[in-house]
């Protein structure tokens, strides 16, 4: 059998602010620019899932898209959609809520959830903006 990658999309809306609290206002400005607006901005997030395997002899899928879809909602949608990404989602807490930090803690929150429904979980593709996307693949 061939190994077979499926990608499943969900989207959320969020706010976050790009700030380290140990920095000056002036120098978060510096490097962060815009996103590090003291009030916060947010984004229309695209999330991009793909699990790898051999499709199922019997029922020809990797996964069941059922499964998968439930998965990714409970552990990382439920919890960012509408939220406050800084403030309100404790398994983003402690680092600056970068697009690239985001995708790692997606893919921690999605890969044992996925491995025991019996997939892999091959990449998390984070797309923040038309021109801000990030591919995570779990190194």
């Amino acid at each position: 059998m061939a190994e077979v990658h499926l990608v499943r999309r969900e989207r959320f809306c969020a706010a976050h602010k790009l700030w380290i609290p140990e920095w000056s206002s002036e120098k978060n400005k510096e490097i962060f620019g815009k996103c590090a607006n003291e009030n916060g901005h947010g984004h229309n997030y695209h999330l991009y899932v793909t699990v790898k395997g051999e499709p199922d002899p019997v029922t020809g899928m990797v996964i069941d898209l059922k499964i998968l879809k439930r998965i990714i909602i409970e552990e990382v949608i439920d919890d960012l959609d509408h939220m406050n990404l800084d403030m309100d989602v404790e398994w983003l807490k402690g680092k600056p809520s970068t697009a690239e930090n985001i995708a790692i803690a997606i893919w921690n929150r999605l890969m044992e959830p996925i491995r025991e429904a019996g997939a892999t979980l091959h990449q998390v593709r984070l797309w923040e903006t038309e021109n801000n996307i990030i591919d995570y693949y779990g190194q």
